[in-house]
């Protein structure tokens, strides 16, 4: 029984790809002209480099010249930006690439090549060369799926229950009750009658949870760790008797005394496994939560919420931890004069992003009167970023599905914990 080792993941670099994933789901070409390439780690990339120049060889065989055209294009766009790596990245390399009509829309022939790279998240041990007229993201979606699956029973001579925490949530699976008479002597029996009824009560209804955390934990959630809570020493009892599949006996990672069992024993020892499963990402960001919300209600000065405030104290390296939720769905535009540099920046829910573009664009900018306005765009997450290292502030994003993401969410979205209270005066 220990510490459960797993992998810890980049919480910012998992949220671009998710974002990434889920823009590409939503592209198709106007044929069968937008390129997928999964590189598997360890492959020599002048392979990879050769098969892709011979597939621009084959394309010029397309009878539609846009297509053609287009597939040769993004073919080679592809190929040079894999010259510029000396080997494969350690995990692989995964490249979408394709001619596509600019975000307002825009006539045939008025597309732009575009090519992404994403760095997986695990090892990639698949090539997959594709042409078509979507984007193949499946394999990548499933990378992001959390595989640490730690599984719970909560078991007392009264009932049971079983539970699993997975990627941002603690679930409980079911519940059963134990038909074990209770330790009271009932009237006309022996007590030594009653006792071994009631053992063998005990040790029919040990079997049954054995048999029902076999399914849940080994043939349909394979755990990576199991753990065992209740009050009293059944608990004790049912590990010590060695009703469990050997697998599941030597992947228990601890017992826990709980005050109840069932369901509501999962979430008690769920509350109560945080130094077992410290490294976990749900426990981190529970703790990430609870700490901002200790300095938040303790009014320490060290607690803040609301996104003007937080960047300006991020500005002013006043910031130690930034929070903030994956499903924040905020841009922020910048524009800027070419003539005279003036800029101006607004940060606004996804939907608003093409009126307020258009809106900046259509008039003169408001130092100089010219209409030479340049328009960026970037997201909320990747600004925070760049504002967060240039003054070693770290940045989280959590769950936005998770309890403690909706506890977040009460509060904007977006918190941080400061250094130090900045209205503190010597």
């Amino acid at each position: 029984m220990g510490k459960i080792n797993i992998e810890k993941q980049d919480s910012v670099k998992l949220y671009k790809i998710r974002k990434t994933l889920e823009e590409l789901s939503q592209k198709s070409g106007r044929g069968t002209e937008l390129i997928t390439v999964y590189i598997p780690k360890g492959k020599q990339l002048h392979e990879i480099i050769g098969t892709l120049q011979q597939e621009q060889g084959t394309a010029d065989n397309i009878k539609s010249d846009l297509t053609r055209s287009h597939v040769v294009d993004s073919l080679g766009k592809v190929v040079q930006r894999l010259k510029l790596y000396k080997k494969t990245p350690e995990r692989g390399l995964v490249m979408f690439c394709g001619a596509l009509p600019p975000e307002e829309g825009g006539p045939l022939g008025s597309e732009v090549v575009t090519v992404w790279e994403v760095d997986p998240p695990k090892d990639l041990n698949q090539y997959l060369y594709r042409c078509d007229d979507h984007f193949h993201v499946d394999i990548l979606k499933d990378m992001l799926k959390d595989d640490n699956l730690i599984g719970f029973l909560s078991i007392d001579s009264k009932d049971a229950g079983w539970g699993l925490l997975h990627g941002d949530k603690i679930e409980v699976l079911s519940q059963t009750g134990s038909g074990v008479a209770g330790k009271h002597r009932q009237g006309g029996q022996s007590a030594k009658r009653f006792q071994k009824l009631r053992e063998m009560e005990l040790t029919y209804y040990f079997n049954r949870v054995a048999q029902t955390t076999r399914e849940y934990f080994i043939d349909i959630y394979p755990v990576k760790g199991l753990i065992v809570s209740g009050p009293g020493p059944t608990k004790e009892d049912f590990i010590n008797g060695n009703y469990l599949e050997y697998r599941l006996q030597n992947n228990i990672i601890a017992t826990i005394d709980a005050s109840y069992s069932g369901a509501e024993g999962i979430r008690e020892a769920f509350a109560k496994s945080a130094d077992i499963l410290g490294n976990f990402r749900m426990v981190e960001e529970k703790k990430l939560i609870e700490d901002l919300f200790r300095e938040i209600n303790g009014n320490t000065g060290k607690g803040s919420y609301g996104l003007s405030e937080v960047i300006e104290f991020l500005k002013n390296n006043v910031v130690q931890t930034l929070i903030i939720n994956d499903n924040t769905n905020l841009i922020r535009i910048e524009a800027t004069c070419k003539r005279c540099q003036n800029s101006r920046e607004e940060i606004l829910e996804r939907p608003l992003v093409i009126p307020k573009k258009t809106e900046f664009t259509s008039n003169p900018c408001p130092s100089c009167k010219a209409m030479e306005v340049e328009v960026i765009e970037q997201d909320i997450v990747d600004y925070l970023e760049l504002l967060a290292a240039k003054t070693g502030s770290q940045l989280e994003v959590i769950s936005g599905s998770a309890e403690h993401g909706h506890m977040l969410e009460s509060l904007g979205k977006i918190g941080a914990i400061l250094r130090y209270n900045p209205g503190h005066t010597k």
